[in-house]
């Protein structure tokens, strides 16, 4: 019973890395940081440089290592080598417009 269970969730892994070889990566730029009620309206373009997929990205304060306060925004669906704007709005960077930074992960 137990080797039934691992070879299951070894093909279970197996499956997942295979449903998202060849996705990004996903160069994104930050293109407008306004404020909103409550929060910031963030505009991101990203682009899918692999195959169709999405992604999440990290928007933090400029010059932070990766420990500090940060958005994470996952994009629409992707194409294939496809570009896309839009805007989410977040809350957990305050409501003030500051210099930030933004970088989406490759699954």
């Amino acid at each position: 019973m137990l080797i039934a269970v691992l070879v299951a969730v070894a093909l279970l892994a197996i499956a997942a890395r295979l449903t998202v070889a060849g996705v990004g990566p996903f160069p994104a730029t930050l293109d407008r940081v306004d404020a909103a009620s409550g929060g910031l309206a963030i505009t991101l373009t990203v682009t899918n440089d692999g195959a169709a997929g999405q992604t999440t990205c990290r928007v933090g304060i400029a010059g932070d290592t990766g420990v500090g306060t940060a958005a994470f925004i996952t994009t629409p669906r992707l194409g294939s080598h496809e570009t896309r704007t839009f805007t989410a709005f977040v809350t957990s960077l305050g409501a003030q417009p500051r210099d930030l930074s933004v970088s989406c992960r490759t699954p």
